[in-house]
C-alpha cells in the first residue's frame, strides 16, 4: 500500500479547510442511502484494514471496533507517520471518550474542521457518524494531496483519471458514480500502467460484473489493493456512492503515483539528454567541418608558396591558368563553407546559452578565430602567388628576348670571325712586292678599322650574357659557353692583330708603293658596311613594349631612323664612286688589276646587296610597329572596359556595404518580417553576380593580354573580390543574428514587445551605432533598466559580474546578442544540475547511484545507451556491482565537473 507520511506533511491547512468546507455536505440530519451505506461499509472497512494491517490488527464491524478510540488513533498514527498521545487502556466511557477525542484533535490540527461529529456518537457506535468521520481522514489523508495539474483532491483525482483512460474506447470518466458502473474505467487504468496485467480488448461493456471483478481480482492480487467492493453492489445500484467509489480510485492513483513520478522524470532526462545530444551533433559537425576546412588550407598553402621557376613563358601560363582555376572554381565553394562555419558556430554557442549549458570550447587551433587567420595566411599566399606569377612572365619574358638577341649578335660576330685567324697568320708579306706589302699593310689597318668597330658588339654580346646570368636564365650555361669563346677569340684575334701589324711596319720601309684610292675605299666601306649591318640588326630586333607610349616611341625612333636614309644612300654612291674612280683611272693608265681591293674584302656589290636588303627590311618594320600600335589600343580599349565595369562594381558594393549597416540597425517590424526582408535583400544581392562574373571574364581578357597596369581605375579585381566576399558574409552575419534572436525569444519565452524595448535600449546608448556597448554605454543601458550599478563598492562588483557573463573574453564590448541572452536568462527561468540529479533520484527509487537495468526501463533506447556510456561506476559506501554515478554526470552536462 501508499505512505502517505510524505504528502501529509505538506499540506497547508488553509487549503485543507477550504476543501473540507466544500465536502461537509453529508446528510447529517438525514439516514444514509441503505445502499450507499453498504458500499461505504465495505469500502471505508477494507481502506481501514488497508493500512491497519501494517501494525498487524484489523476491524470487522467499523462503528463497533472505533469505539473504544484505540484502533482509531493506531490508523492515524499509520497512515500519517506521526506519534499520537499515549491512549487510555480503561474500559469506562470516559476513557474511550478521552481516546476518540485524542484521534479527532489529531484530525483537526491538520487543519481539518470537524462539523457535528462529537467523540460520544462515535462511542456510541453511530454508523453515520463514524462513516462521516473515516471519510473525512480518506479525504484528508488520501485524496486531498493528489494534484494534476493546477488542480487538486476530487478534481485533481478526476482530471487524472480522465488523462489515463482518454485513449480508451468506451471510457468516459466525468464523475464517480455512473461513469464506473460498467467496470471499464477500472479496467482502463489499470492497463495504462500494467498493461501485461489486462486484456483489455477482450473486455464487453456489457458484461460489467466481468469486468469489475477482473479489475478488483487484478487490483487484489498484483496491486496490493484490497477488494473494497462487490461488483453487484455497484451494478445492482442505480448510482454507486461517490465516496466510495473516490476511495477506491484513490488507491490506485496512489499505488501508480511512483510511475507517474517516474514518467515525469524520465520526461525531463529525455528533454535534458535531447537537448544535450543535438548539441554534441552540432559540435561533431563544426568540428569535422573546421577540420576539413582547415586541412584544404593546409594543402593548398604549400601549392601557393611553391616558387619553383619555370623555363619559358608557355610553362607559366599554365600555372596562371591552374592559379585561375583554383580562383573560380575551387576556393568559392571554401568561401561558403567557411561562412557556415561562422554561422553554425554562433547558432551553438545560442542553443548552449540557452539551455544553460557552458559554451562550446573547439578542439585546439579549430576554433573561428584560427580559422579566420588560416583564411588570412591563405589570402596572403593567394596575393603573393599571383604576384610572382605575373613577375615570373615578365621576367621569362624578358630572358627569352635578351637570349633571342645574343645568339643573333653572336651569330653576327662568328661570321665575321670565321677565317679572321688563319688571315692574321698568313705570311703571304713575305713574297709581296713592295707595293702588295704597302697594300697588305694598308689592308691590315682597315682590318684594324673594322676590329675596332665590331669591339662594341662584343661589348654587347658580353652585357647581355651578364645580364641573363643576373635574371637566372634556365640556359646560362650554354650562353656563359659560347661569351666566353667569342671573348677568349676576340683576345687571340687582337693579339693576331697586332702581331701581324708589327710584321708588317717592319716591311713597311720596304714597301711604299700604295694605292690611296683601295684605302680610301677601304676605309670609308668599312665603317658604312658596318652602319648597314648595325642597322640590319636594328630593323631585325625584337622588341617588347607594355602600353602606347612605348611603342610610340619605338615608331619615334624608326621615323628618325628613315630620316637618315638620304644621307646614307649619298654615302653609299661616294663610296661606289671611289671604286668606279679606281676602274677609270686602271683603264686610263693600262693597269692590269689583280682583281679585289687590296685593303678591303668589301666589294662594291656586297654593299648593294646589302642596301637592298635593308630597303626591304624597312617596311616590313613600318608593318611590325603598327601591328604592334594597334595591339595597344586594343589592350588600352581592354583596360577601359574593365575600369567602367570595376568603378560601377565597386561602388555597388560599397553601397550596399553602408546599406546593410543601416538595415541591421534601423529595421522594424516582427522578427519573422525581419529575417523575410534580410533574406529578400540577400537574393537580390545575388542577383548582381552576373556583373561580378561579367568582370571576372573582361579580367581574364586583360590577363591574357598581359595587361599588368591600368590608370584609369583604382580598383583591382582583388579588392572587388574581397568587397564582394565581405558583403556577402557580413548578410549571412546580420541573418543570423536575427535568426538567433527568433531562437532566443521562442526559447525563453520573451515576447515581441520585450525585444523590442531591449532593442530600443540598447540602440539608445550605442551612440556611434558601431552594434556593440562599450563598458560604460553599458552601465547606463543597465542602470536605465534599473539595475544598481552604481559608482560605489557594491555596484562596481555586481557591475563585474554582469560583465563576466556577457563578455567572458574581456573584450570590453557587449554585442546585441550577448545582451538579450543576458535580459532572457535575468527573466526566464531554465532547467539546473539540480533538478536533473533531483529526477535521476526518483528512477533509482531514492539510492545515490543507478543502474543500467534502471535506465533502460525508465528511458528511451538510444538515451539510456548515451546515459549508460557516460556515466562513471559509483564508488560510495553503498555501491553494488554495475552501480552507475548520476550525480556526477548531471553536474557534467551544465559544465560544473568534467564528464
Amino acid at each position: 500500500m501508499v505512505d502517505y507520511h510524505a504528502a501529509n506533511n505538506q499540506a497547508s491547512s488553509g487549503g485543507v479547510q477550504t476543501y473540507m468546507e466544500q465536502e461537509n455536505d453529508w446528510d447529517r440530519d438525514l439516514l444514509l442511502d441503505p445502499a450507499w451505506e453498504k458500499q461505504q461499509r465495505k469500502t471505508f472497512t477494507a481502506w481501514c484494514n488497508s493500512h491497519l494491517r501494517k501494525a498487524g490488527t484489523q476491524i470487522e464491524n467499523i462503528e463497533e471496533d472505533f469505539r473504544d478510540g484505540l484502533k482509531l488513533m493506531l490508523l492515524l498514527e499509520v497512515i500519517s507517520g506521526e506519534r499520537l498521545p499515549k491512549p487510555e487502556r480503561g474500559k469506562m466511557r470516559v476513557h474511550k471518550i478521552n481516546n476518540v477525542n485524542k484521534a479527532l484533535d489529531f484530525i483537526a490540527s491538520k487543519g481539518v474542521k470537524l462539523v457535528s461529529i462529537g467523540a460520544e456518537e462515535i462511542v456510541d457506535g453511530n454508523a453515520k457518524m463514524t462513516l462521516g468521520m473515516i471519510w473525512t481522514i480518506i479525504l484528508r489523508f488520501a485524496i486531498q494531496d493528489i494534484s494534476v495539474e493546477e488542480t487538486s483532491a476530487k478534481e485533481g483525482l478526476l482530471l487524472w483519471c480522465q488523462r489515463k483512460t482518454a485513449p480508451y474506447k468506451n471510457v468516459n470518466v466525468q464523475n464517480f458514480h455512473i461513469s464506473w458502473k460498467d467496470g471499464l474505467a477500472f479496467n482502463a487504468l489499470i492497463h495504462r500502467h500494467r498493461p501485461d496485467l489486462i486484456d483489455y480488448d477482450s473486455l464487453r461493456k456489457d458484461d460489467p460484473v466481468t469486468n469489475l471483478n477482473n479489475a478488483f481480482e487484478v487490483a487484489e492480487k498484483h496491486l496490493d489493493i484490497p477488494k473494497m467492493l462487490d461488483a453487484e453492489d455497484i451494478v445492482g445500484t442505480l448510482r454507486p456512492d461517490e465516496k466510495a467509489i473516490m476511495t477506491y480510485v484513490s488507491c490506485f492513483y496512489h499505488a501508480f503515483s511512483g510511475a507517474q513520478k517516474a514518467e515525469t522524470a524520465a520526461n525531463r532526462i529525455c528533454k535534458v539528454l535531447a537537448v544535450n545530444q543535438e548539441n554534441e551533433q552540432m559540435m561533431e559537425d563544426y568540428e569535422k567541418l573546421a577540420s576539413d576546412l582547415l586541412e584544404w588550407i593546409r594543402r593548398t598553402i604549400p601549392w601557393l608558396e611553391n616558387r619553383t621557376q619555370e623555363k619559358t613563358v608557355n610553362d607559366m601560363q599554365a600555372k596562371q591558368e591552374d592559379f585561375r582555376d583554383y580562383r573560380c572554381v575551387h576556393k568559392p565553394p571554401k568561401v561558403q563553407e567557411k561562412c557556415q562555419l561562422e554561422i553554425s558556430f554562433n547558432t551553438l554557442q545560442t542553443k548552449l546559452r540557452l539551455s544553460n549549458r557552458p559554451a562550446f570550447m573547439p578542439s585546439e587551433g579549430r576554433m573561428v578565430s584560427d580559422i579566420n587567420g588560416a583564411w588570412h595566411t591563405l589570402e596572403g599566399a593567394e596575393k603573393g602567388y599571383e604576384e610572382w606569377i605575373l613577375s615570373e612572365i615578365r621576367r621569362l619574358e624578358r630572358l627569352e628576348h635578351l637570349a633571342e638577341k645574343f645568339h643573333q649578335k653572336a651569330a653576327i660576330h662568328e661570321s665575321w670571325t670565321d677565317g679572321k685567324e688563319a688571315m692574321l697568320t698568313q705570311k703571304d708579306y713575305e713574297t709581296s712586292t713592295l707595293s702588295e706589302v704597302k697594300a697588305l699593310l694598308r689592308k691590315h689597318e682597315a682590318f684594324e678599322s673594322d676590329l675596332a668597330a665590331h669591339q662594341d658588339r662584343v661589348e654587347q654580346i658580353a652585357a647581355i650574357a651578364q645580364e641573363l646570368n643576373e635574371l637566372d636564365y634556365y640556359d646560362s650555361a650554354s650562353v656563359n659557353a659560347r661569351c666566353q669563346k667569342i671573348c677568349d677569340q676576340w683576345d687571340v684575334l687582337g693579339a693576331l692583330t697586332q702581331s701581324r701589324k708589327e710584321s708588317l711596319e717592319r716591311t713597311e720601309k720596304q714597301l711604299e708603293s700604295i694605292d690611296e684610292l683601295y684605302l680610301e675605299y677601304a676605309k670609308r666601306a668599312a665603317p658604312f658596311n658596318n652602319w648597314m649591318e648595325g642597322a640590319m640588326e636594328d630593323l631585325q630586333d625584337m622588341f617588347i613594349v607594355h602600353n602606347i607610349e612605348e611603342i610610340q616611341g619605338l615608331i619615334t625612333a624608326h621615323e628618325q631612323f628613315k630620316s637618315t636614309l638620304s644621307e646614307a644612300n649619298k654615302e653609299r654612291e661616294a663610296i661606289q664612286s671611289i671604286q668606279a674612280e679606281v676602274q677609270k683611272i686602271a683603264q686610263s693608265n693600262g693597269i692590269k688589276l689583280s682583281g679585289a681591293n687590296p685593303y678591303t674584302t668589301i666589294t662594291p656589290e656586297s654593299i648593294d646587296n646589302k642596301w637592298e636588303k635593308a630597303m626591304a627590311m624597312v617596311p616590313l618594320r613600318d608593318n611590325a610597329l603598327q601591328d604592334e600600335l594597334n595591339k595597344q589600343n586594343s589592350n588600352d580599349t581592354l583596360r577601359a572596359t574593365f575600369a567602367t565595369q570595376a568603378n560601377t562594381v565597386g561602388a555597388y558594393i560599397q553601397a550596399k556595404m553602408e546599406e546593410i549597416g543601416r538595415i541591421s540597425i534601423e529595421m522594424n517590424g516582427t522578427l519573422e518580417d525581419q529575417l523575410t526582408s534580410l533574406k529578400d535583400y540577400q537574393t537580390n544581392i545575388m542577383s548582381y553576380m552576373p556583373e561580378i562574373n561579367k568582370l571576372e571574364g573582361c579580367h581574364q581578357l586583360i590577363q591574357e593580354a598581359l595587361i599588368f597596369d591600368n590608370q584609369y581605375t583604382s580598383y583591382t579585381m582583388e579588392h572587388l573580390r574581397v568587397g564582394w566576399e565581405q558583403l556577402l558574409t557580413t548578410i549571412a552575419r546580420t541573418i543570423n543574428e536575427v535568426e538567433n534572436q527568433i531562437l532566443t525569444r521562442d526559447a525563453k519565452g520573451i515576447s515581441q514587445e520585450q525585444l523590442y524595448e531591449y532593442r530600443a535600449s540598447f540602440n539608445h546608448f550605442d551612440k556611434d551605432h558601431s552594434g556593440a556597448l562599450m563598458a560604460e554605454e553599458f552601465k547606463a543601458c543597465l542602470i536605465s533598466l534599473g539595475y544598481d550599478v552604481e559608482n560605489d563598492k557594491q555596484g562596481d562588483s555586481e557591475f563585474n559580474r554582469i560583465m563576466g557573463i556577457v563578455d567572458p573574453n574581456g573584450s570590453g564590448a557587449v554585442t546585441f546578442q550577448a545582451f538579450i541572452d543576458f535580459m532572457s536568462r535575468e527573466t526566464t527561468d531554465t532547467d539546473t544540475a539540480d533538478q536533473v540529479i533531483a529526477s535521476f533520484k526518483i528512477l533509482a527509487a531514492d539510492k545515490n547511484y543507478i543502474t543500467a537495468d534502471e535506465l533502460r526501463r525508465e528511458l528511451p533506447p538510444d538515451q539510456a545507451e548515451y546515459c549508460i556510456a557516460r556515466m562513471a561506476p559509483y564508488s560510495g559506501p553503498d555501491a553494488v556491482p554495475g552501480a552507475l554515478d548520476y550525480m556526477s554526470f548531471s553536474t557534467a552536462l551544465y559544465g560544473e565537473s568534467d564528464l
